[in-house]
């Protein structure tokens, strides 16, 4: 079972990037955001629920694995999956809106404002995900902002 929880965690070994294994992963994110995007009410459903799903089993793996890796190692990068996922929830899928959900997803998780950091003060896989969730709400928000002004 570790090795299931080790594959969750590192998205299928994307952790294991030398440098930049978060960025890469939200990246991986987008695409398949893009492609599987068809846009309209049915798929908000669909979105919501993988949302949903890839956060809850995300704190339960990272949660396994940081007993053996440490606080929020570098190779977990479910957190970042799941904080891109609700960055592009309820956002058109256009490739124009995906890039700017990327960089500013991005700039929050990386910067951590706005109490971003403090959440990873939360025990076991809470903590390694919640920082991600918030910096993907974040970017949500701000990113409704520009499909308001800036539709595509």
């Amino acid at each position: 079972m570790e090795k299931v929880h080790r594959l969750i965690s590192t998205c299928f070994g994307i952790g294991y990037t030398p440098k930049g294994g978060g960025t890469v992963a939200a990246l991986v994110c987008c695409i398949a955001w893009y492609f599987a995007g068809t846009g309209g009410n049915e798929s908000v459903f669909i979105e919501v629920a993988a949302t949903v799903a890839i956060l809850a089993i995300g704190i339960y793996s990272a949660g396994k694995v940081e007993e053996k890796w440490g606080k929020d190692s570098s190779r977990v990068v479910i957190d970042e999956v799941a904080g891109m996922c609700l960055t592009l929830l309820f956002i058109p899928v256009r490739w124009q809106y995906i890039v700017i959900g990327l960089f500013l997803f991005r700039i929050f998780d990386i910067s951590k404002p706005l109490y971003i950091r403090k959440m990873e003060q939360l025990n076991g896989g809470w903590g390694v995900m919640m920082d991600d969730m918030l910096a993907g709400l974040y970017s949500n928000l701000a990113l409704q902002v520009i499909v308001l002004f800036k539709p595509w």
